[in-house]
């Protein structure tokens, strides 16, 4: 994560997860979503945007395996994801604040029996990997913001997923900080070539991020939108301050005005 610029993302493979005819009713009543077709490929990354209300981190925990759908089904790679290959970061870090930051990004291991040294080895690592490197022994209380979604999300890469789940991540971070997480992931989505589901409300976050950006309309939730962004690979501030990026961000605000407007 030191702001080197990475090469061109290998091309997008097979599908990993494939979503046919999903849907969710809650025990109220309440359909959450319903007929989502998607198919996300190896190597992808795909953002979910809509309103709030329109289903998106339902499928996002759908994918994880955290709830069933209602109806249809979801369908990972032959041989694909288990439980383990699938990292997931939630809106806030959710860290132990009894834990330091080493343990916990152990945590996942520990609990899959890993022994302590190899451990923590990994541990270490996946926070280097993050620009955490010397903060190993830090508690969440002295850490930021930032910092703090910083282990939140080697936490989730320390178990080599080849599928990332990302639930709004940066939501509630300053605008530079969510800026530097957003350079910090790509480089790390190139680095350690894992597919990458995210969920944002920013339509500017996800024409930077993603190569595709699924829009979804709310009451009940469903995918409306599958828009591919064409940008080139690596992304920086010279793309943030482009008039490409700016018309992909036109596009893209477009159609979450129809999608709300459904």
């Amino acid at each position: 994560m030191d702001g080197s610029v990475m090469p061109a993302p290998v091309a997008v493979g097979q599908p990993v997860v494939t979503l046919s005819g999903v849907g969710k009713r809650y025990a109220n009543g309440t359909l959450a979503v319903q007929g989502v077709e998607l198919a996300i490929g190896q190597g992808d990354f795909v953002s979910l945007l809509g309103p709030s209300g329109c289903g998106k981190s339902t499928v996002l925990r759908m994918v994880a395996g955290l709830m069933a759908p209602t109806t249809g089904h979801i369908d990972m790679a032959a041989g694909g994801q288990t439980t383990g290959d699938i990292g997931f970061v939630f809106q806030e870090p959710t860290l132990m604040p009894w834990s330091n930051a080493l343990k916990n990004v152990m945590l996942p291991l520990r609990l899959a029996g890993v022994n302590r040294g190899e451990a923590a080895d990994r541990a270490a690592d996946a926070l280097a990997s993050v620009g955490l490197a010397g903060f190993e022994k830090a508690y969440p209380r002295a850490l930021s913001g930032g910092m703090k979604m910083r282990v939140s999300i080697a936490r989730a890469l320390v178990t080599r997923p080849r599928l990332l789940l990302m639930d709004e991540p940066f939501a509630a971070l300053d605008e530079i900080t969510r800026h530097r997480l957003n350079n910090d992931l790509l480089t790390l989505w190139q680095a350690e070539r894992f597919t990458a589901i995210f969920v944002t409300h920013s339509v500017f976050e996800s024409v930077y991020l993603s190569r595709r950006i699924v829009v979804m309309a709310a009451r009940p939730g469903r995918v409306v939108e599958d828009i591919e962004v064409k940008a080139p690979y690596p992304r920086d501030e010279v793309f943030r301050t482009s008039a490409d990026y700016a018309a992909h961000c036109r596009e893209v605000s477009q159609a979450l005005h129809n999608a709300m407007g459904e």
